[in-house]
């Protein structure tokens, strides 16, 4: 039983060190300039930055990862 609770903690503080390289972008709520410079300060602190969105600000994360590649500052692994 002990085993169990200790492999549920680890797996807490495992997905919150996901968390911490994920940006979720809205269309709606900040400019497009505004995650493109979230972006580039999360690249300098963290190898690999996720980004997601839904609906029509898939867009936007589009649009903003041909930007960053076209500064040579992101390397495109996964379109999923």
């Amino acid at each position: 039983m002990e085993e169990i609770s200790d492999g549920v903690n680890n797996l807490s503080v495992a997905a919150d060190s996901q968390k911490k390289n994920r940006i979720q972008v809205s269309n709606t709520k900040k400019s497009l300039f505004f995650y493109v410079n979230l972006l580039k300060r999360y690249v300098q602190h963290h190898n690999e930055v996720e980004r997601s969105a839904l609906g029509m600000a898939i867009a936007t994360v589009v649009t903003i990862a041909e930007i960053l590649e076209n500064n040579g500052l992101a390397v495109e692994k996964s379109k999923i």
